[in-house]
């Protein structure tokens, strides 16, 4: 939609607000689906950020099956909306979480717990014995890539190597309250990095050959560490892997039988800067410009959504419409104002829409989900129309880190 449509669309609307065009996730979710092949899709919790939306895509294809959460306390949250077959993708030590999480399971729910350590698993095992349960766990194998002065990955689970695998899923055969219920080998180097990096050329220069190098070694790790894992006894319910950016490459692991999908779906400004894909602009926010306080500027109230990671520029919310604006370096994205350059444009001029107090002006965060803990409710659109709202976490009041 161009910006006069979505400014029409919303016109009448309380400024500041999130939305999400409904058109366009439906479109990111049929493109996921055909990279994916014939994998089973597990959609990522930490993405999307609001049960309804979760629920929507679960329904729309029988090939996303379960969710991804990130937390414990999350996962009860989610199965208290009617959702099943969650997997928590990061280890917890808080007693009351587990417990809420065993309780779940004995009640008939599926909520896997992560593990990657004995002191996971010790943990685990003493709450789930006291509920009397027999709690599912998940074992993470570390997907980063060593290169003599390189760690390309980021720094997750202590299991490398098989045998550092075997050695934890015999510490889980001794506990009377766990069981292991699967694999998950995230390579976040290849699903999270992109190789078109605004002002990084060196890194865009360099990424893509440690990708290549990259892949072929995980993938042999995590289908040793399955097979190692068969050997020994385990009877593995799933395999998961990969992330928006990793799909082609995950699908071809065998070992892998469901891959992990969130950020696509939304598809935030980071996922420009990838060289194999491209899905649609599907969620946003809107500011108003409060000011005019010079020519070729316009303040906007509010906007200071800065994304977590390495702090860089692209972590900082991008303009997206109308074309031809672009964040002030000296000022970047406030907390209670951003100002906007009009751009010139020299190479290709652009038409800019004049903006006035009050005009809208649509932004893309950075990351997907993270956008949700700005805001109490999303607006859904679609055909150019306000189909409804619903809520985010922090709507419903919950805020699980």
């Amino acid at each position: 939609m161009s910006y006069q449509s979505y400014s029409q669309c919303i016109k009448g609307q309380q400024l500041p607000l999130a939305y999400v065009d409904l058109d366009m996730l439906e479109q990111n979710a049929r493109a996921i689906l055909q990279r994916a092949g014939s994998k089973p899709v597990r959609v990522v919790s930490k993405s999307l950020r609001s049960a309804e939306v979760i629920k929507r895509l679960l329904a729309f294809s029988d090939q996303f099956q379960g969710v991804m959460c990130f937390h414990p306390d999350e996962a009860v949250f989610l199965a208290a909306q009617g959702i099943d077959d969650l997997l928590v993708a990061y280890p917890s030590m808080q007693v009351a979480a587990i417990e809420a999480v065993c309780k779940a399971t004995k009640s008939g729910k599926t909520i896997v717990l992560m593990v990657d350590s004995a002191a996971h698993v010790k943990c685990i095992d003493e709450v789930a014995k006291r509920v009397g349960v027999i709690q599912p766990v998940c074992m993470e194998v570390d997907m980063s890539t060593r290169i003599p002065g390189i760690y390309f990955g980021v720094r997750r689970s202590p299991i490398t190597q098989p045998k550092h695998a075997v050695s934890l899923y015999y510490a889980i055969t001794k506990s009377n309250g766990v069981r292991l219920d699967g694999v998950m080998g995230y390579e976040a180097q290849i699903a999270g990095v992109g190789e078109k990096l605004p002002g990084k050329h060196l890194q865009n220069s360099v990424v893509p050959w440690l990708k290549r190098y990259s892949i072929p070694q995980l993938t042999r790790r995590r289908v040793s560490v399955v097979r190692a894992l068969e050997r020994a006894g385990a009877k593995l319910r799933f395999v998961n892997g990969g992330g928006t950016g990793s799909i082609c490459s995950t699908k071809k692991d065998p070992s892998v039988t469901e891959i992990a999908v969130g950020s696509g779906f939304y598809s935030p400004h980071l996922f420009d800067y990838y060289n194999e894909f491209h899905y649609q602009p599907a969620a946003g926010f809107v500011l108003e410009v409060s000011r005019v306080p010079g020519k070729g500027y316009v303040t906007c109230s509010g906007g200071g959504y800065i994304a977590s990671g390495g702090v860089g520029i692209e972590k900082s919310p991008k303009p997206y419409l109308p074309e031809g604006i672009e964040l002030d370096e000296n000022e970047g994205a406030g907390e209670v104002q951003t100002p906007l350059k009009v751009s010139t444009g020299f190479i290709k001029p652009f038409k800019t829409t004049k903006l006035s107090p009050g005009d809208p002006v649509f932004f893309r965060h950075c990351k997907a989900g993270e956008l949700c803990e700005r805001f109490n409710e999303l607006v859904l659109i679609r055909n150019g129309d306000i189909e409804g709202t619903c809520m985010t976490y922090r709507g419903q009041g919950k805020s699980f880190i």
